[in-house]
């Protein structure tokens, strides 16, 4: 099945509009981890990413009658300015669906292009019903993103130059991984030519919809999908990429958001170019490979596939840095409420640098901090610096990996409340006008607030965490009427950072 895609990537159309995009060695990454790395720089496409090359080689493929009609698609991101560059270059009708959510750097970079942008909806779901049915009524031609042979054969041609660039010693690609175009494409050509290189997919851990697919041995829908990396968030892998992934991929790496900042950073530190969350998606995946496997010596090359960067997430990124790196821990730490106890905890730090330090007066008793450390890269870890404090007496809850903490709690800290019967809830809305409105008035005024925190990372929809006080009795009223608004939430009661620094006492 894979060898059909050889001859459809040989003659693909793609340079009308696309660059042979360079490849680049990683200097900084090289020399810190002992192997010859390379990115393949996507980013640097007209359209800022890979998504043009598909495009414009399944809407060439087009009849005479189907140009005529024009053609639509539904997307918020990168597949929306490749269709709208190939319509442009081949003089079409092209007609673009967004959701309302869409930043307008991204809409107006879809208009600057020609194209017709249509704005419907909250979520890509809803964008993508009104396309079919505009489809219907125009007879326009659909452009899927991933789930195509002609698009999959487009994806492709980046295998194809990168074979030429190295000829020879590649050990391993990373590639990224939502729908499945670019892996599948690249997969079937690399598998066909050079089948001891190791093909590698990269997802984040809460959009892993190849990686379950492989373990399930069939194409599964996840429930929900992470916001982070929005170009890579798809519930289900493609139809038609997954008859290539399923024989061609030989595994898919998980990893965290804070691991897709630090690879946004170290993109930056060899290329002085910001790739955007999914764009750098495979160099974290190749970092953490390296490091589960120990390699040295290894020609290596990731796949950055794209840099349409919204500015204002840049803030957000550069506070999860350091702990994608393993350079930060982020601590709960009590200490004792009296004079020089701050001082004895830095001595027991041992000369470790403070990032973070976040205190309120609670009681006459303990004081908790919420404390970011410094740790050793290659050194003592997170966890040695836990033990160290445990040793010397301090009671420690390491919270690294919690996200609530590290999204909300680190700025709210200001000392328990005398709350009864409070529930916490943490909640994603569409960030677009009168959302936060919308989202305060379906709460109605049955119950009170009593705690509000809310975080825009310059995604299309922003996290709230939400206090109500709600009498154990009336929590399934009120989780039934959460679930009437219709955002995704889960309850975080019982979670220890906020019990730690907000709860009542």
């Amino acid at each position: 099945m894979p060898d059909r895609y050889i001859r459809k990537i040989l003659e693909a159309r793609v340079y009308d509009v696309a660059i042979e995009s360079p490849l680049t060695e990683a200097n900084n990454l090289s020399k810190r981890f002992g192997n010859e790395i390379y990115l393949k720089r996507e980013d640097l496409q007209p359209v800022f990413s890979f998504k043009c090359r598909g495009a414009y080689n399944r809407i060439a493929q087009l009849s005479e009658e189907q140009r005529s009609k024009g053609v639509i698609c539904a997307s918020a991101g990168n597949h929306a300015q490749g269709v709208a560059l190939a319509t442009r270059e081949l003089g079409i009708k092209g007609v673009i669906v967004m959701p309302q959510t869409t930043p307008e750097i991204k809409v107006r970079s879809v208009r600057n292009l020609g194209a017709k942008v249509v704005l419907k909806g909250d979520a890509f779901d809803e964008a993508a019903s009104h396309a079919k049915e505009l489809m219907e009524k125009h007879g326009y031609t659909y452009i899927p993103p991933y789930d195509d042979p002609d698009v999959i054969a487009g994806q492709g041609t980046v295998a194809m130059e990168l074979l030429r660039q190295i000829s020879d010693g590649l050990e391993a690609v990373f590639i990224p991984v939502g729908g499945g175009g670019l892996i599948a494409g690249m997969a079937a050509y690399i598998k066909y030519l050079r089948p001891e290189i190791r093909v590698v997919g990269v997802e984040p851990a809460d959009s892993d919809c190849l990686a379950q697919a492989l373990e399930a041995g069939e194409r599964v829908i996840l429930p929900q999908v992470g916001l982070f990396a929005d170009g890579v968030a798809v519930k289900q892998i493609g139809f038609h990429t997954w008859e290539v992934c399923r024989t061609c991929v030989d595994e898919v790496i998980r990893v965290s958001t804070d691991e897709i900042c630090a690879a946004i950073k170290d993109v930056f530190e060899d290329t002085r170019s910001i790739s955007e969350p999914a764009g750098a998606l495979a160099v974290a995946g190749l970092k953490k490979y390296i490091d589960r496997e120990g390699v040295r010596g290894a020609k290596l090359a990731a796949i950055v596939s794209g840099a349409n960067m919204n500015f204002d997430r840049l803030r957000y990124i550069s506070e999860r840095t350091e702990v994608g790196e393993k350079r930060e821990a982020v601590l709960a730490v009590t200490i004792p409420e009296r004079p020089g106890a701050f001082r004895s905890f830095i001595k027991a730090l041992h000369n470790r640098n403070i990032t973070e330090f976040n205190y309120r007066y609670s009681d006459s008793d303990n004081a908790c901090i919420f404390v970011g450390i410094q740790v050793e890269t290659g050194g003592l870890s997170r966890h040695d610096l836990v033990d160290e404090l445990k040793a010397a007496g301090y009671p420690v809850m390491d919270l690294t990996d919690s996200d609530l903490a590290k999204q909300h709690v680190r700025h709210m800290v200001g000392g328990h409340a005398p709350v009864d019967d409070e529930k916490v809830f943490q909640f994603e809305f569409p960030e677009r006008p009168g959302a936060l409105l919308k989202f305060l008035m379906s709460l109605g005024t049955r119950w009170n607030i009593s705690m509000f925190h809310y975080r825009n990372h310059g995604a299309a929809f922003g996290r709230v965490f939400l206090g109500v006080q709600v009498p154990d009795a009336e929590k399934p009223e009120f989780v039934t009427m959460l679930e009437k608004i219709g955002f995704p939430f889960t309850e975080e009661t019982e979670n220890p950072a906020y019990r730690l620094f907000l709860g009542a006492s």
